[in-house]
């Protein structure tokens, strides 16, 4: 799950690999635009009690970015996330540990053992039996994050920033879940696109 608070400093980063070239994008396009000011300005828009802002930086994020050839930080893990249940039971390619929780971590969320599994694989840590690692490693968290965005949510980016929720966290919010959260994304895009001095584009909401 996604906080909307995050979702604004999100918008920012990915913004820059959109405005790079959405297709292949190259990681010395995205140093040049998420400058340090440019991410510590966003960073310490988190208030000074959040743990993300002495565990997100510029160095990590652009680190996970060059495992990828296509491509305000408050919150580490889900709030109360070790409370809830994010195991798919019925997903048996990826069994969940019975002694481990698969709630948000890192910059997109990452939740349930069907994406820490195979996030896992593809990055090199054990996301089933240590899943908490995406909130102990800065470089690890925001590869998931990179995984996350170029397996499910970039392939939909042609179809608009509505599509973009929908593949995050569509089914809590889209279709009426939480229509304030959808507003405030669109309204943290919108700000951002106009900051880029880019078009939002159509299809904006879920």
């Amino acid at each position: 799950m996604l906080f909307p608070s995050m979702w604004k400093s999100l918008v920012a980063i990915f913004m820059a690999g959109i405005i790079a070239g959405l297709v292949s994008v190259k990681a010395q396009m995205v140093a040049d635009i998420v400058t340090d000011q440019f991410f510590n300005g966003n960073l310490n828009q988190a208030d000074a009690s959040c743990e993300g802002r002495n565990f997100y930086s510029r160095a990590a994020f652009l680190e996970a970015l060059n495992s990828f050839t296509q491509f305000d930080f408050c919150y580490i893990e889900e709030i109360n996330g070790a409370t809830r249940d994010y195991c798919d039971e019925t997903n048996t390619q990826y069994p969940c540990n019975p002694d481990k929780g698969y709630y948000g971590r890192g910059p997109i969320q990452l939740s349930w053992n069907f994406n820490y599994g195979p996030a896992g694989e593809s990055i090199g840590f054990d996301g089933l039996n240590s899943p908490e690692t995406v909130a102990t490693d800065p470089v690890i968290s925001f590869k998931t994050a990179l995984w996350y965005w170029v397996n499910f949510v970039q392939p939909v980016i042609s179809q608009g920033f509505g599509a973009t929720i929908r593949a995050i966290n569509g089914a809590i919010e889209c279709d009426g879940g939480n229509q304030a959260a959808v507003q405030a994304r669109i309204n943290y895009y919108t700000e951002y696109c106009s900051r880029f001095g880019v078009d939002p584009g159509p299809n904006l909401s879920c």
